[in-house]
């Protein structure tokens, strides 16, 4: 039996509703802003609600968590991210069942950017 159920993802950061709107230009859901500490990004119509939570200090080091976003083609997903802020991190990877790339939002969260 699990001790509790998961509520939502939330991501430190220094400017969470910027972030939160990066971050809806890639996997679309609904902005909503509770206060210029804390915006919640609701896709719960897609299954996914995460939150953006201002702190005072820098993120530093990698993190030990991240998102996979699956993508159609990865080198326009990349080329749109890029536009919106991103960057990548490290060369693309092709591996026999798929493709990645992994990336950094705007506040320097990496995720990945998945092609089967």
């Amino acid at each position: 039996m699990a001790i509790g159920a998961l509520h939502e993802i939330v991501v430190d950061c220094s400017n969470p509703e910027a972030l939160a709107r990066f971050w809806q230009a890639l996997i679309g859901g609904e902005v909503e802003v509770e206060s210029s500490d804390w915006v919640v990004l609701d896709g719960d119509d897609d299954g996914f609600y995460i939150g953006f939570q201002r702190v005072p200090e820098p993120k530093q080091g990698k993190n030990r968590i991240h998102l996979d976003v699956v993508v159609d083609d990865l080198t326009t997903a990349v080329d749109q991210a890029e536009q919106l802020g991103a960057r990548k991190v490290g060369a693309l990877v092709d591996e026999d069942d798929g493709s990645f790339q992994v990336m950094a939002d705007p506040g320097g969260n990496e995720f990945c950017f998945i092609a089967d």
